[in-house]
């Protein structure tokens, strides 16, 4: 009966779709949740399998090279349960490119390299049968990330692979490109370290890189023009991009490449972060999702038309079983083939709250040090339940897994959204509940007004770390522009003094720290909020920046230097904040508190943090004995200087003090 009864399922399903959409029907389509889609090889036999179960054929191309070579052979599939095709092919096929085309009621859709590709040719049309383990670097069996306490040990510095490395005075070899990022003894002008030896100096603990999957908007037969694109429109979401490899021709390359540069970042003590597009592809009719099982991987409207809560033409169905089984696989593999420590979700708040749990799961199983986050918002309102979202509102619900906190961005500047709008560190009044409810990490706690917070109105987090701290990101201006651009008046000094205090906050605050590339030498973008594919020129980096502004780039590395010193910064558990950390001297401008007791095992008994946001020095009364740590750029760990009675903190700057 078996034989007889799921053939039959498959014809009631396809003549459902002919006859006008349902946007319920999806759910009825026989799913493969326990089937192993990706492709297999071995010496002897590759067996090719992809889940189609609207389709009424399938076959699978061969081809000898991944761009203009004629099929060599083409092979009909076989349906097998649950809507899966199989085709078996003996012989070893190790380099060989292949694609899958589906039929419908409407004839053969466009190939596809199907979408559990892991190795493909230039462009990413083709897909390669290949030998994994000839692409892993010497040592790679004992290759592991960093370890972390808690995830707010971490320091995360978000960058672009281009970016990092194409500047003419970058000192890089391979500009723009996975190895170029790992290069050892790069310099720029002065002397200065560049690229990975800079990552170093600086002291933070782990990159977040921007997409770097393979994507749509880099024309790879073309790399001698000048392109550049965030990389935020996905097309194969198991395989590197092919742009940042020195040879995108050969699939095999983007893979060692990209393995050699996780390894050297490992061998540095630096951590991995992709940057996931899940919530949205790079094209929608055409998508590879839409070649092989149209409309399933997709939400729709009331009227069937594809809704957008991305604002980029589609949104995926994460709710959808083959498509929580195609995200979980594919974080999976990027864990155990790439090695990855961790992953940031674009507009996570498409996704539901039980796909990612599933996900942070089985992550936390494989790597328990794994970091995840994500942006808890959408661009534009979806089909899926608000109730249902991974949104920022909604953490407390996601234990493994934080969300960037607009709260203390836009409550430290202004908003993204408006030019001249600002916030704490730059003439901005009343934000200084938004300020106090970052330092805790978005927790409940009893100091904070929760009324008088920008945009949270309750506590959204159950641990602190769940909050990512940051002022700045790719998106929007960098915070050097949107402090000019707001603070016209403003001169060189003031704008300096006001980035400084802006990450000096972040940095003592007890979220997850994350920070911009180049924000630590005054990073510009000419004033452009939104530089997704300008030119180079825009966005690389001008290491010249951080030959002048040596001492900005100091007091960056001495916040990091501090935060890493002292574990009272990063305490793991709300109930820890509570008891340690109290708010103290709170008016327009200033905010004051102490970390008391030794919190979290720290060396120093008693920390006391003044943010003087004012423009002229603040007297700030002390009822005893201080160690001075942190006076303007000044730096001393061990405190050589006492205070006492009072000290004047100036104007725009963070002071520390301690008792031992």
């Amino acid at each position: 009966m078996k034989y007889v009864f799921i053939p039959t399922i498959l014809m009631l399903l396809t003549t459902s779709c002919r006859k006008g959409f349902d946007k319920s029907h999806y759910h009825a389509y026989p799913t493969a949740q326990n089937a192993n889609l990706w492709t297999q090889y071995t010496k002897e036999a590759t067996e090719f399998t992809l889940w189609a179960p609207t389709a009424k054929g399938v076959k699978v191309n061969l081809y000898e090279n991944g761009n203009d070579s004629q099929i060599k052979e083409s092979h009909l599939m076989e349906s097998s349960e649950n809507g899966v095709w199989i085709k078996k092919l003996t012989g070893n096929l190790n380099g060989t490119y292949y694609t899958f085309q589906v039929k419908t009621d409407s004839g053969w859709l466009f190939e596809t390299p199907g979408i559990y590709a892991q190795a493909v040719g230039v462009n990413g049309n083709r897909a390669m049968v290949l030998d994994l383990a000839t692409t892993n670097p010497q040592g790679w069996e004992m290759d592991k990330g960093p370890k972390l306490e808690v995830p707010n040990k971490a320091i995360i510095y978000e960058l672009h692979l281009r970016d990092m490395t194409l500047h003419p005075q970058s000192g890089a070899e391979q500009k723009g490109k996975y190895l170029g990022l790992v290069e050892q003894g790069t310099m720029g002008p002065g002397n200065i370290k560049t690229g990975i030896d800079h990552l170093k100096e600086l002291g933070i603990t782990h990159v977040h890189l921007l997409p770097s999957f393979d994507h749509y908007s880099i024309d790879e037969t073309r790399l001698e023009t000048p392109q550049f694109n965030w990389g935020y429109d996905p097309k194969n979401y198991n395989v590197p991009e092919g742009s940042y490899s020195t040879d995108p021709y050969d699939a095999s390359v983007r893979i060692k490449e990209f393995k050699q540069m996780v390894k050297s970042f490992h061998d540095n003590g630096i951590g991995v972060i992709l940057d996931v597009v899940y919530n949205h592809t790079g094209k929608t009719e055409e998508s590879l999702f839409n070649q092989e099982v149209p409309g399933y991987y997709y939400r729709h409207n009331e009227d069937g038309s594809y809704s957008d809560a991305a604002a980029c033409g589609n949104e995926t169905a994460s709710e959808r079983i083959m498509m929580r089984k195609f995200m979980l696989e594919s974080l999976l593999y990027w864990t155990k083939e790439y090695h990855i420590d961790g992953f940031r979700f674009d507009l996570m708040g498409i996704h539901d709250i039980e796909t990612m749990n599933e996900i942070a799961s089985a992550l936390k199983k494989v790597n328990p040090d794994a970091l995840l986050y994500g942006e808890g918002w959408t661009a534009k309102d979806s089909p899926l339940p608000e109730e249902k979202r991974s949104l920022k509102k909604h953490m407390q619900q996601l234990p493994q897994i934080a969300a960037f906190s607009d709260d203390i961005r836009d409550g430290l500047k202004g908003s993204v959204f408006e030019d001249l709008d600002t916030g704490f560190v730059n003439g901005g009044t009343k934000k200084e509940e938004s300020i106090k409810f970052g330092l805790v990490g978005g927790i409940q706690h009893p100091q904070i007004d929760y009324e008088g917070v920008n945009y949270s109105k309750a506590p959204w987090t159950k641990a602190p770390w769940q909050s990512i701290s940051y002022i700045s990101c790719h998106d929007n201006h960098t915070l050097f522009d949107k402090l000019q651009i707001s603070n016209p008046a403003a001169g060189q000094e003031e704008l300096i003094a006001m980035h400084k205090l802006a990450n000096a906050i972040v940095l003592t605050s007890q979220g997850t720290p994350f920070l911009h590339a180049g924000v630590e030498f005054l990073r510009s973008k000419q004033g452009e909020h939104n530089s997704y594919n300008l030119p180079d020129s825009i966005n690389q980096i001008d290491w010249g920046l951080k030959d002048r502004h040596k001492d900005v780039f100091t007091y960056y590395q001495n916040l990091i230097r501090l935060r890493k010193s002292h574990p009272a910064f990063s305490m793991s558990n709300t109930k820890a904040v509570n008891e340690h950390l109290n708010f103290q001297m709170v008016e327009e401008g200033l905010i004051s508190y102490t970390l008391e007791n030794s919190a979290n095992g720290d060396s120093w008994k008693e920390i006391l943090v003044i943010y003087n946001a004012k423009k002229e020095a603040f007297r700030y009364p002390l009822n005893e004995a201080y160690k001075l740590a942190v006076y303007n750029d000044m730096f001393d760990f061990s405190g050589s200087k006492t205070i006492q009675e009072y000290i004047d903190v100036p104007p725009i700057s963070m002071l520390v003090a301690f008792k031992y």
